[in-house]
């Protein structure tokens, strides 16, 4: 994967887009000064080169989805395939190959306790799987994407 080289405008047009995707071209214009062309053009291409996505955040709970837990899976062969195995199951919603206690970190989040119970036996029984630990989410205090700005 290449960097794509971005400048001091395009952060500050990232940087606004966090802080609400629904920002108009006109106003994106008002902040850095260019065109409404311009930034139109300029957040086109960190579409394209999919350095940004603009999309809708939601909250699980307020959407029926009352059970998150995050698990870190122990693997026995190439975790790589694991974690295609384990994403293509509709409640993992974010898999992370990582180093030290687990091989892969996953966030699931199901519509109850028995949903969860469901995929976290999907995943025990899958092949290449060796142990799951099982953290639930009591709350969230913190959740940003503004990361990679300044």
């Amino acid at each position: 994967m290449s960097l794509i080289p971005i400048d001091d405008i395009d952060r500050e047009l990232i940087r606004t887009l966090q802080a609400d995707g629904r920002t108009s071209f006109t106003e994106l214009a008002r902040v850095v000064g260019l065109s409404d062309a311009a930034c139109r053009q300029r957040v086109m291409r960190l579409l394209e080169d999919g350095v940004i996505d603009i999309v809708a955040v939601t909250d699980p709970v307020k959407l029926g989805l009352g059970y998150q837990a995050m698990l870190g899976i122990t693997t026995t062969e190439d975790s790589r395939k694991v974690a295609i195995d384990v994403g293509a199951l509709s409640d993992a919603v974010y898999v992370v190959m990582a180093t030290g206690r687990f091989d892969l970190l996953v966030e699931v989040v199901s519509r109850d306790s028995d949903a969860f119970l469901e995929i976290s036996n999907a995943i025990r029984t899958m092949d290449g799987v060796s142990s799951v630990e099982v953290m639930s989410y009591l709350g969230i205090t913190k959740q940003t994407y503004d990361w990679g700005v300044g």
